[in-house]
C-alpha cells in the first residue's frame, strides 16, 4: 500500500468535527490511538528512514483492534507525501509481540498516545487528533483527488495543510508556546522524553 496524506493544526476541533459530520462524513472510530516506535540501539532503522509500529485502537479500556506495521522511506509525488505501508493485525496480545521484540533487541524510541475521531468522507480518510499537550491537528489520506476534495468539505484553509511530519508541528507548538508537548502519557507525567526528529 502507498500512503499519501497532508496534515494540518485544527484550532476548533468540534467545530470541525461537527462541519465534517454535516457532511455527511462517516464516523468509523473514535478512542485511544497507541503507538509504539521500534528500532535497533543505534538507530539504524530511523537512519534509512523506515518505521516499525505496533499500532493499538481502544475504546476505553478495551482492545479494538492492533496491527504491526512497516513504513518505507517518505518521497514527494508533487505536493503530497508518499511512501510505502505494510501492515498486518495482531491478533492476540499486542503488549507481548512489543516484549518479542524488546527480546530481539530493539528499543521503543516513541511513544504517541492521542485521543481520535476518524471518519470517511469523499472517499478520503480523515482523522481529528487530540493529543495529552500538543495542538489538535487533522490528518486526511487518500489519493490526491479525495484528499484535495475532504479538505475543500471540511472548509480549513488549505495553505494550513502540509506534508511536514509530527516533529515539525511539535516545534511549531513550542516555539508559540514555550511549553514543552507531549505526544505520551508518560510525557505528560514528566517521565521519559523521545527525541521525535525522526518521527
Amino acid at each position: 500500500m502507498i500512503e499519501i496524506e497532508l496534515k494540518a493544526v485544527v484550532t476548533d476541533l468540534h467545530g470541525a468535527r461537527r462541519q465534517a459530520e454535516q457532511l455527511g462524513a462517516k464516523l468509523t472510530f473514535a478512542g485511544r490511538l497507541e503507538d509504539r516506535r521500534y528500532d535497533r540501539p543505534d538507530l539504524s532503522l530511523a537512519a534509512i528512514d523506515h518505521v516499525l509500529r505496533v499500532r493499538v485502537y481502544r475504546h476505553g479500556s478495551a482492545l479494538v483492534s492492533a496491527s504491526i506495521d512497516w513504513k518505507g522511506p517518505s518521497s514527494m509525488m508533487g505536493s503530497y507525501k508518499e511512501r510505502e505501508e505494510i501492515t498486518t493485525e495482531i491478533r492476540s496480545d499486542p503488549m507481548q509481540l512489543g516484549n518479542i521484540l524488546e527480546r530481539l533487541g530493539f528499543i521503543v524510541t516513541m511513544q504517541i498516545d492521542r485521543e481520535i475521531w476518524q471518519y470517511e468522507l469523499h472517499d478520503a480518510v480523515v482523522r481529528f487528533e487530540r493529543y495529552p499537550r500538543m495542538d489538535d491537528l487533522v490528518e486526511v489520506e487518500g489519493t490526491p483527488r479525495t484528499i484535495e476534495e475532504a479538505i475543500a468539505a471540511l472548509g480549513l484553509p488549505r495553505d494550513s495543510f502540509t506534508t511536514e511530519r509530527l516533529p515539525a508541528f511539535v516545534q511549531r507548538y513550542q516555539s508559540r508556546t514555550g511549553s514543552s508537548a507531549a505526544l505520551s502519557d508518560a510525557e505528560l507525567r514528566g517521565g521519559v522524553r523521545y527525541d521525535v526528529s525522526n518521527a
